[in-house]
């Protein structure tokens, strides 16, 4: 009887998982049009009774996008309002849709990765899986992981493209 070898255990591969990188928080959008009066333009005096009163902590641990939907003029002075009273409550909040608060959050955890951890290793950048990364992680988590890899390949270890193999004659910093 043939014996049957596990090549993709033997290979060496290394998995880097973006999925593991999803910040698990509630993401929520304040929608800045929700201040306005009769839906036109800001009131100081009214937005600013407003951010003395609301009730803050039902932002804590939560990631905000702070948008303003209506076709209005907001002073500048108003967002940064509102990003004072989120500092001690929110996880992260970001002007913009969610799209960009979820660049935001990856962002901050590929800042995280100690990339020394894969100096040399053969990666394979995990595609298709169960909760959807956006284009801009692989490619910040390419950026990141370049200087240090010796390969890096896209997909499942059974099944990869290969996007970049370091040249022999250079040998990583």
């Amino acid at each position: 009887m043939e014996e049957f070898v596990n090549r993709v255990a033997n290979s060496g591969l290394v998995t880097f998982n973006l999925e593991e990188f999803i910040h698990p928080g509630e993401r929520v959008v304040y929608d800045i049009k929700d201040n306005l009066f009769h839906g036109l333009m800001l009131r100081e005096k009214d937005f600013r009774e407003f951010i003395k009163t609301h009730d803050w902590t039902q932002y804590d641990g939560q990631n905000v996008a702070i948008i303003c939907s209506a076709d209005a003029i907001v002073p500048t002075w108003a967002y940064m309002l509102l990003a004072g009273k989120l500092q001690n409550h929110a996880h992260r909040y970001v002007f913009g849709n969610l799209e960009a608060l979820e660049q935001e959050l990856f962002q901050e955890a590929i800042a995280g990765v100690e990339v020394e951890q894969f100096r040399d290793a053969k990666l394979v950048i995990k595609g298709c899986g169960e909760k959807p990364v956006p284009t801009y992680a692989y490619v910040a988590i390419m950026q990141k992981l370049l200087p240090v890899a010796a390969s890096i390949m896209y997909g499942e270890p059974c099944s990869t493209v290969p996007l970049y193999k370091r040249p022999k004659d250079k040998v990583s910093a």
